[in-house]
């Protein structure tokens, strides 16, 4: 019995720090075993430049949810977002999704005005009033060109 001991003591060391690894793995990849507690939408927009899978969205400046994928609306030539919204959070039918970027070069991210004259958006519901991100870069082309009116 004895010489297993220190065997028994390893073996519960390697136990304990995989269930930490584990633990960790998922709180940090936000990863929701027990359910998730948010609910899809889509937004429909000219162009997504720049806006990557995982991004987050925003409104009034509090996360409430994430970029999660893109679509191709061949029919009418538009760039379609999925987005996963936080179920305590209430979006209206006449809400502004816009992409925005934070500081002058940073990541982008969707800012939603979530309206509030409308019905509620059910989920699988489509914000339609967008507004895409405007380029830095074109900007600053237009400016450097003259191409800027007074």
């Amino acid at each position: 019995m004895r010489k297993y001991h220190h065997e028994a003591v390893a073996g519960i060391f390697v136990v304990i720090g995989l269930l930490c690894v584990g633990f960790m793995a998922v709180k940090l990849g936000k990863v929701n075993l027990l359910g998730d507690d948010t609910y899809p939408l889509r937004a429909r927009f000219t162009t997504i430049s720049g806006l990557r899978v995982g991004n987050p969205v925003e409104m009034l400046g509090i996360e409430i949810g994430r970029v999660t994928g893109f679509d191709v609306d061949q029919k009418d030539q538009m760039a379609v977002v999925q987005l996963r919204i936080r179920k305590d959070i209430i979006i209206f039918n006449d809400a502004i999704a816009s992409i925005k970027t934070t500081g002058l070069i940073g990541d982008k991210y969707i800012s939603i005005d979530a309206g509030g004259a409308g019905e509620i958006l059910k989920p699988d519901g489509t914000i339609t009033e967008t507004e895409a991100s405007i380029e830095i870069g074109d900007l600053i082309r237009k400016y450097a060109f003259g191409e800027v009116k007074k």
